[in-house]
């Protein structure tokens, strides 16, 4: 008997495990593959994903094995510096290779001690007010107090939960991989720079060691369970850019197309959904991967305290009202950049005049907040603009404040020195006089880092603490 059994072991499903055990929950993660992903695609980790890594103390652990580059360019590839001032302390992009992040995120949910199975295919389940049946594909059946379901854009639990997921099917496909080139890097430079003037979806980046990063609009909508060719690559290039610059000797080589979609509901009674399961979007602006890390960041916490005993009633449900709105956001400001993508007149137009308009400061920084996810504000009702949004990683006597959320606890940053979190201290920790950086006179910090009330009364402040984390120990 597990508490909590996760189908998918990728980023989503392994983030969410670690998450889960910061708490004491059993957790078991099932991962149909019997190996981890082997090909190097890499993929970027936005400012609020980075922040995220801090809090949980992961932060220096992925650091060496990425690359940053400055924040910026991610609107639809309109190549626009970050603006000044970004309000973090980790304004970056870290790009990093895919099975290395995959890996990390994995061993550090073990460590933890989570249990992976690989080799192991949720075929169904049924659930009843005790918890849920998890049957496998080989006929063996697993018993866990909840299910969620972190299993990709095809997501067997979506569909066995009967889960509506709306939204509109491909109507483009695009080339994507790394492979060797036959001709000099100059001549690759001066082509990519003429055909990308009408194709934003074309690039060959250098990746290092003579192979480049590929991609090139497809012919059209193909069987996505089928590879495409190196012959695809050869004669889509020649198409769009006059020449197939002499690829050969691929790493890796995938398409990907511009279905969106959103799950109706994140929570069937026992069964929750996560990730690439509960939504998909095509891949401009690098936010998939990051979408369902904090997916899993806001999920955890909640999960563990209803299995724990101590969540107030609707905590639970407070998953899908902060995270359903999050994706929609997401799935809009993806099709507006596929509309920039193409190439017909009136959206070349519209992408001109948008790339003026990101010269003002105040369009620019809208722009980035909202792709980085550092702009996200979730409704806790009436009170200061902080309310309802993360802190920045701000300077504390005791070094930063990152630091002290690595055990993914409440948190009460006190000015006053003078209230207490009383019957609450085994759920959120207390740190008094914290910094006079810190533009409130007190703050409470739910566990992922999200400011939950902000005030000076104790009434009030116990009011809060039993919204969040429920009923205090006697």
């Amino acid at each position: 008997m597990f508490d909590v059994i996760i189908a998918g072991c990728g980023p989503t499903g392994a983030m969410l495990a670690a998450e889960l055990r910061l708490h004491d929950v059993r957790v078991l993660v099932l991962e149909k593959d019997t190996e981890p992903v082997s090909f190097v695609r890499i993929v970027g980790l936005h400012i609020r994903s980075i922040e995220l890594m801090a809090m949980r103390g992961l932060l220096e652990r992925i650091r060496p094995h990425g690359r940053q580059r400055p924040a910026g360019g991610f609107f639809a590839a309109i190549n626009k510096p970050a603006p000044k001032g970004l309000d973090s302390a980790h304004a970056y992009l870290l790009g990093i290779p895919q099975p290395v992040i995959n890996h990390l995120l994995e061993e550090h949910a073990i460590e933890l001690g989570a249990q992976v199975r690989r080799g192991c295919a949720v075929a169904g389940f049924e659930q009843d007010d005790q918890g849920v049946t998890v049957e496998l594909a080989g006929g063996e059946q697993l018993r866990a107090r909840y299910l969620v379901g972190c299993d990709g854009a095809r997501s067997t639990v979506r569909k066995r939960l009967g889960v509506g997921f709306p939204g509109e099917p491909s109507r483009t496909e695009t080339l994507m991989g790394e492979m060797r080139v036959g001709v000099p890097p100059e001549e690759i430079t001066a082509k990519v720079a003429e055909v990308a003037q009408t194709h934003q979806r074309f690039w060959l980046r250098p990746f290092g060691e003579g192979v480049y990063s590929v991609v090139v609009l497809a012919a059209g909508v193909s069987d996505r369970t089928q590879p495409p060719t190196l012959e695809d690559f050869r004669r889509q290039l020649r198409a769009i850019a006059g020449t197939d610059f002499g690829v050969h000797s691929p790493r890796w080589m995938s398409r990907f197309g511009d279905a969106t979609r959103l799950a109706e509901r994140y929570r069937v009674g026992r069964v929750l959904l996560a990730g690439d399961a509960a939504h998909i979007h095509p891949p401009t602006g690098g936010q998939g991967l990051n979408l369902g890390v904090q997916d899993a960041f806001n999920l955890g916490w909640k999960l563990a305290a209803q299995i724990r005993g101590w969540a107030p009633e609707t905590l639970l449900d407070t998953y899908h009202a902060e995270r359903h709105p999050v994706a929609e956001d997401v799935l809009d400001n993806t099709r507006a950049q596929m509309e920039l993508h193409s190439t017909e007149p009136g959206a070349q137009a519209v992408r001109r005049l948008l790339t003026e308009l990101m010269d003002f400061d105040e369009v620019n920084r809208h722009l980035i907040e909202k792709i980085t996810a550092i702009g996200v504000r979730y409704d806790f009702g009436e009170g200061p603009d902080l309310l309802g949004r993360r802190l920045r990683d701000i300077e504390v006597k005791q070094g930063h404040l990152y630091d002290l959320l690595h055990r993914g606890r409440g948190l009460l940053l006190d000015r006053t020195e003078r209230l207490s979190v009383g019957g609450w201290s085994d759920r959120v920790d207390h740190l008094a006089d914290p910094t006079a950086a810190l533009d409130a006179p007190c703050v409470l910090l739910r566990p992922d880092g999200h400011v939950a009330w902000i005030g000076d009364d104790q009434r009030d402040l116990d009011d809060h603490l039993s919204r969040w984390f429920g009923e205090p120990a006697t």
